[in-house]
């Protein structure tokens, strides 16, 4: 049935198994609603395992370890997400590289990404970035809310104070905000008035009501920003880990689509999850594949030699 065929193609299951579920199930179909003949089969659909790995098979670089998967991809973050089957990623944590406090502000002399100057070339430290327009954000946030699970989906996004105010508002239109987290980097920043020294993470779920690890968690977190890193707004690895140790399971699969520098490849590994990312940049991809296969040979991240925790006991251990 063509019904039948729209789910195979978007949810990437064969159409002989969504049969078989349906015969199996006893589940009556009427009038070719494909939105109700979903609802009944998102249960099975989900637990398949592996989906968004073999929808994926052209990637640029892939690893595996202790049986999970890594793929990365050179690409856009919207066309990324495009490429994945619906309903196929536990968890999003991403920092996408907002626009709007190096354009607004211009702090410096642009010393985190390169010289204002060279925006937009392919020339010093500057990358691509997400500009801060709506448009942009809810395509975004449209294609996450799709390839999130609703049995399981968790989303945290990072956002500096500009973009929080911009587009923070619109994320509550596709997910169930939960959190406004807060990461303390320590180290004071630049600012022309009261000097900054944190950045924000909202958290939420797709629909679902699924807990957090431990309700003991603060919602403030204390790690070190790093400093002389070898990619622009590199983040440490411990913000990513904080994230997806609060939300994961054994075997999840975690998706960043902007994955710069690669922490969220790290934090992921460590808590035994396939992972899932892409980003535009060549840099990228070559400092990402490097950090993976020194992880995995030497367990040695190459990119963040110390932890970025301040505190005595971290509250994942």
């Amino acid at each position: 049935m063509c019904t039948i065929k729209a789910i195979a193609k978007e949810f990437y299951v064969r159409e002989d198994e969504i049969e078989y579920f349906i015969t199996s199930n006893h589940i009556i179909l009427k009038d070719n609603n494909k939105e109700k003949l979903v609802q009944q089969l998102l249960p099975f659909i989900e637990a398949k395992n592996n989906r968004v790995f073999s929808k994926l098979t052209k990637s640029n670089f892939s690893f595996t370890y202790r049986d999970n998967k890594i793929l990365i991809y050179k690409d856009d973050a919207i066309s990324f997400l495009k490429k994945i089957p619906s309903n196929s990623v536990d968890i999003i944590a991403t920092d996408p590289a907002y626009s709007g406090m190096n354009t607004k502000l211009k702090l410096g002399k642009g010393r985190i990404v390169g010289k204002y100057s060279e925006k937009g070339t392919t020339n010093g430290k500057w990358f691509g970035e997400f500009e801060d327009s709506e448009e942009n954000y809810i395509n975004f946030l449209t294609e996450c809310k799709r390839v999130l699970k609703k049995s399981t989906g968790h989303i945290y996004i990072m956002f500096d104070s500009y973009s929080l105010l911009s587009l923070g508002g619109i994320v509550r239109n596709y997910f169930d905000v939960k959190n406004l987290i807060t990461w303390d980097k320590i180290n004071i920043g630049m600012g022309h008035y009261y000097r900054r020294r944190h950045e924000y993470i909202l958290f939420g779920t797709n629909g679902n009501t699924r807990k957090i690890k431990n309700r003991t968690f603060p919602d403030v977190w204390r790690f070190k920003r790093i400093h002389n890193s070898k990619y622009p707004t590199q983040k440490p690895v411990e913000v990513f880990q904080a994230m997806i140790h609060a939300s994961a399971n054994d075997n999840f699969t975690v998706c960043d689509p902007f994955l710069g520098s690669g922490s969220s490849i790290i934090a992921a590994i460590k808590n035994n999850c396939k992972f899932i990312g892409c980003d535009i940049s060549d840099k990228s991809m070559e400092i990402s594949k490097n950090r993976i296969r020194q992880y995995l040979n030497n367990n040695t991240d190459i990119l963040q030699l110390k932890t970025s925790a301040v505190d005595d006991k971290i509250f994942w251990e």
